[in-house]
Formats: C-alpha cells, sequence, structure tokens
C-alpha cells in the first residue's frame, strides 16, 4: 500500500484500512521469539510488523539504571532494559525476515541516535509515540526525513497536536495522526473513538487508530468510524513476561481483527441510497402496491 496515498487521502473517502502489528518488546529480547511474532503476523495478514528501538544510556538517567530489579537478566535496571534490546545486526536480521514474508518493517525510536539507525534501514515509514509528540526536537528531525509518518496522539492536548501538525506541514512531510488513549490495557469507557472523527474535521486530513484495549471488537468500531490506519499491540502469549502483555492481541485475536477491518471498506459503503442489486425483484414479491 502506498502510505503517501493513503495519507493525503480525506477521512471520508473508506477504502483499504492500513494494519500494523506493534511487537513492541513484547519478544523480551529473543530474536526468536520476534521472528515468530512476524511469522504470525504475517500469517494474520497484516502490512507492517514494528518494535521499538532505545539507546538504554540515552533514554534513563543514570540514578534509574543503577536501581534495582530482578529479572532473568541480572538484578538492575540496567540489565533488564538492556535485555530487552536488539542491536544492529538483530534488528537487519528481523528486518529481512520481514520483508521476506511481504511485510512492511519499522521501530519506534525512542531517542535521536535510534532514529537514526532506523531512518538507516529504510523502512516503510517512521511511528512517534505519544510520549515524543511534545518533543520538539524529535518531531523536527523526523519530519526531516519525509518519510511516511504515523504520529499517536495518547497524553496531549490540541495545542500539542496543532504543533505537532505545523512541524509536519511545514516540513512537506507525510503523516497520519493516529488518536490513541495511553493507558495499558485501555479501559472501554476511556477509548472516545469519536476522536477519530473529530481529529479528521479538525485537520482536514486522514486519521488512524492506535489500540491498547485487550479485546477486538473497539477496534473494527475505530475501523467503522473511518480509521485508515489500526496500530494493535502483538504478542505470542499474553502470560509472557513484559509490561505490554495485557495490551495485546495473540495471534488468534490479530486474525480475527484483521479479517473483520478488510471486511470495513465494503460494509460501510458511501452514504448513497439506491436500490441494490436484487432488491427490485424482492419488491415485486413483497411490497404492497397501491
Amino acid at each position: 500500500m502506498n502510505l503517501e496515498v493513503l495519507m493525503s487521502q480525506p477521512q471520508e473517502s473508506f477504502g483499504e484500512i492500513y494494519i500494523i502489528a506493534e511487537g513492541g518488546i513484547n519478544h523480551n529480547g529473543d530474536i526468536d521469539i520476534a521472528k515468530q511474532m512476524i511469522t504470525q503476523a504475517a500469517t494474520a495478514g497484516v502490512d507492517a510488523i514494528k518494535f521499538q528501538k532505545r539507546e538504554v544510556s540515552l533514554v534513563y538517567t543514570e540514578d534509574f539504571l543503577n536501581q534495582p530489579r530482578e529479572s532473568k537478566w541480572g538484578n538492575t535496571q540496567r540489565d533488564q532494559k538492556n535485555g530487552l534490546e536488539f542491536n544492529a545486526k538483530q534488528y537487519r536480521e528481523l528486518y529481512d525476515f520481514s520483508k521476506s514474508l511481504g511485510l512492511d518493517f519499522s521501530a519506534s525510536a525512542w531517542d535521536l541516535e535510534s532514529l537514526k539507525f532506523v531512518e538507516s534501514l529504510n523502512p516503510e515509514f517512521h511511528k512517534v509515540a505519544s510520549a515524543f509528540i511534545t518533543n520538539l526536537e524529535f518531531l523536527r528531525t523526523v519530519a526531516a526525513h519525509r518519510r511516511p509518518t504515523f504520529v499517536s496522539t495518547g497524553m496531549s492536548t490540541f495545542a500539542d497536536i496543532d504543533t505537532a501538525v505545523k512541524i509536519f506541514e511545514e516540513a512537506k512531510c507525510p503523516f497520519m495522526l493516529m488518536h490513541s488513549v495511553s493507558v495499558y490495557p485501555a479501559e472501554l469507557s476511556s477509548l472516545n473513538l469519536s476522536m477519530i472523527k473529530t481529529l479528521a474535521n479538525r485537520y482536514s486530513r486522514s486519521v488512524g487508530y492506535s489500540g491498547h484495549e485487550a479485546s477486538v471488537s473497539p477496534t473494527l468500531t475505530a475501523g467503522a468510524f473511518g480509521a485508515r490506519a489500526i496500530e494493535r499491540h502483538f504478542t505470542l502469549d499474553r502470560s509472557m513476561y513484559g509490561s505490554d502483555q495485557s495490551a495485546s492481541l495473540e495471534p488468534d485475536g490479530m486474525r480475527r481483527l484483521v479479517a473483520g477491518l478488510r471486511k470495513i471498506q465494503f460494509i460501510v459503503g458511501d452514504g448513497v441510497k439506491r436500490y441494490e442489486a436484487g432488491e427490485e425483484d424482492v419488491a415485486k414479491k413483497l411490497r404492497y402496491w397501491n
């Protein structure tokens, strides 16, 4: 799917939905698990797989990294954070593996060095996490690449979003805002999916949805509300170690989500009242005629 074309379409133009399986750090630093995730995501029929990339020493303070934390990687926060990260060689291996299965590939960068590395992979898109929508230096650096970019809007105000939109528009970088609620997992009553239309109307552009709820049906509703891209956290098993597992879909859930989303462009229609094929014959049989 051409993301630049998708991001330039008006919201009211229903069509195919771009679906991203967000692997995040649910691989727990194990490249074999990551490859299994990629394989299952491809089987489910998504368009892209995405992970997360951090330079631990840049994202976290020394005081934090030195704090105690028991994990299979050691007994400090540093051990745990480093244990969850892949190196450059491993990321390139995952990129090649994803491409061999027909998936687009990217990783959310959590610092400028990681962004530089992700850009070097020549990914189909960048993703700005909600945590970075107020980091203006980060936004400007992403936008300067002019690569299609998804921008999540959790934990933000309209003023924050206005600023981000201005940065990407001035840089002439194709982008799509993603409605999101940054709670893991998010309660159904907090999802406020009507924001998809609110954002589309306010900014006169297509909008997507990055969901953190535990079930499939709200994301299908987001598609029916006009989300042109969907991102959902993905895991092999929600009982695995990790803070994002409970807000993730397992393979069966992702397959059901993709199957449902692929039907939406045909179900929603264009809102024009007409006799559908076959209705005339039924009318002749059933309708009362004066």
